[in-house]
């Protein structure tokens, strides 16, 4: 017979542990499917790209499955590029505000798992003082009282999450920190690219400051040449006017490039955290720059783990996945245990004295009926919410697979334009030079002299444009692919109190 009882203790004891880890209703969440493609463009891309003997004209190579580096700037060879991205991690407003919504989203997740997975205690202490007649009992002839009540009390509450609808709702508020997560790496992905664009954006701008100034003394070298033959009757007064012209033209392209160059280092600044007029960023050249020669090109398949943009736009999926679970439990019963035990005394030294003691137990269950097919169309809501967070995820996927297709070929296309402009640089060159010394000798015109310094000047400077797009493509490329940051060693995490983790 004891044996009896206790299997049926055993059995009770089974029964209530189910009824309090229920069920969770609503779909369960699974990451979608990576893209089945075998490559990023559809016609294979060249093993690399065309060299140029020239510098920046290095071939690069791609290499399909090589893993990116986390410091993947590093690659450019500049301590002053390195130094200042690691400065702006560790200063960058945007960054601290990422990992700001991190924390909240963390501690909101905090917040609601103690109330979910525990019962809610609270203590209460109230003093009433109260003045009552006779009336009040039903005998209007009896004397008024006065009276002063002490009550203490401790009151516990749960409720039972049998359908799931709080777990579910923990599972979206989980989502939702890995969202910010994954915002958080997608603002250090971004960070360190823009500055290192911008960085390049600086080095062409000073390289065609440079080129252009080179071109103005040499213009004013041709003048004196020019002005000289129209002393001895060589050319005419329109020639000498046409060199002024061409030379006051040149001089009056620095300005725009001098202002766009001081604009793009406060950008610098601004994007390191200090303000424009803190100085103290380094200067960046073209020459002072290495073209990363060995570029890695991820699997297709492995994009949507990559990419924190995909991953943050996964977690939206989820959590509005979630959310479809939480409406449909709100379709169900809803049961709440309370209990509270104290005591009551109108005198506070007697508040724990014997026979003052108080207690209460109590269920309630509550089960809707009639909210005018309010929960209904909320379930509804959520799972056109859902629907719209798949469609939001599938353009988010397909936005992240043409960017890497752009940088793929703009990579290709960069090489053969490098080629071409340093080809038409060479020859422009040739050409200007012979014309220059065929028309100090008068064997050619002031017209043929005048084209040869146009073509001269456009060659140069696409020559300096042609070099910073490769740098600039190659960080695109970067970005692209996702940065690496899911090979960061744990010192230089930013993320967050919490690891990201490349997988659920």
């Amino acid at each position: 017979m004891r044996e009896f009882f206790r299997s049926k203790r055993a059995g009770f004891a089974a029964i209530a542990c189910a009824l309090v880890a229920g069920c969770a209703v609503g779909p369960d969440f699974r990451s979608p499917d990576a893209p089945v493609v075998r490559g990023f463009t559809p016609e294979p891309l060249p093993s690399e790209t065309v060299s140029t003997p020239v510098a920046g004209g290095a071939s690069q190579r791609f290499q399909d499955g090589k893993e990116i580096v986390s410091d993947w700037w590093t690659l450019y060879q500049s301590e002053s590029l390195d130094a200042l991205i690691r400065q702006a991690l560790a200063e960058s407003p945007t960054i601290a505000a990422a990992q700001a919504r991190l924390r909240e989203a963390e501690e909101n997740l905090r917040a609601r798992t103690g109330t979910v997975y525990s019962p809610t205690i609270d203590g209460d202490f109230s003093v009433t003082r109260s003045k009552s007649t006779g009336a009040s009992y039903g005998d209007p002839s009896a004397s008024a009282n006065t009276f002063t009540l002490y009550n203490a009390k401790v009151s516990v509450s749960y409720t039972l999450d049998i359908f799931g609808g709080n777990r579910r709702e923990l599972e979206a508020l989980r989502a939702q920190v890995d969202y910010q997560r994954f915002l958080l790496e997608g603002a250090y992905l971004t960070l360190t690219s823009n500055i290192v664009t911008t960085a390049v954006k600086e080095a062409s701008l000073r390289g065609q400051v440079s080129v252009n100034r080179e071109i103005v003394n040499l213009l004013e070298e041709q003048l004196d040449v020019v002005a000289g033959q129209f002393d001895v009757g060589a050319v005419s007064r329109s020639d000498v006017l046409a060199q002024q012209t061409v030379l006051a033209q040149t001089r009056a392209t620095l300005p725009p490039l001098e202002k766009e160059l001081a604009q793009t280092r406060h950008q610098l600044s601004v994007l390191v955290g200090r303000l424009p007029g803190e100085g103290g960023i380094p200067e960046f050249n073209l020459e002072t720059l290495e073209l990363p020669v060995e570029l890695p090109v991820s699997l297709p398949s492995s994009i949507v783990r990559q990419r924190p943009d995909i991953r943050a736009s996964e977690e939206l999926l989820h959590a509005a996945c979630a959310e479809v679970g939480v409406a449909t439990a709100n379709l169900y019963p809803n049961i709440t245990l309370t209990g509270s035990i104290g005591t009551n005394a109108v005198k506070i030294e007697d508040l724990f004295s014997h026979g003052t003691s108080i207690w209460s137990l109590g269920a309630g269950l509550l089960q809707p009926i009639f909210h005018g097919g309010e929960l209904a169309a909320k379930r509804r809501a959520a799972v056109a919410a859902y629907d719209q967070a798949a469609a939001e995820y599938r353009s988010t996927v397909l936005q992240a697979f043409q960017n890497v297709a752009d940088t793929l070929r703009a990579l290709e296309a960069d090489a053969r334009t490098l080629r071409a402009q340093a080809e038409a640089e060479r020859a422009s060159r040739e050409t200007f030079e012979i014309t220059r010394e065929q028309f100090r000798l008068g064997g050619v015109s002031y017209i043929s002299l005048l084209v040869a310094q146009r073509l001269y000047q456009n060659a140069r400077i696409e020559l300096v444009k042609a070099r910073a797009d490769r740098f600039a493509d190659t960080a695109a490329l970067y970005q692209a692919l996702g940065g690496g940051w899911w090979n960061r060693s744990a010192t230089d995490k930013v993320a967050s109190s919490t690891d990201v983790k490349q997988t659920k």
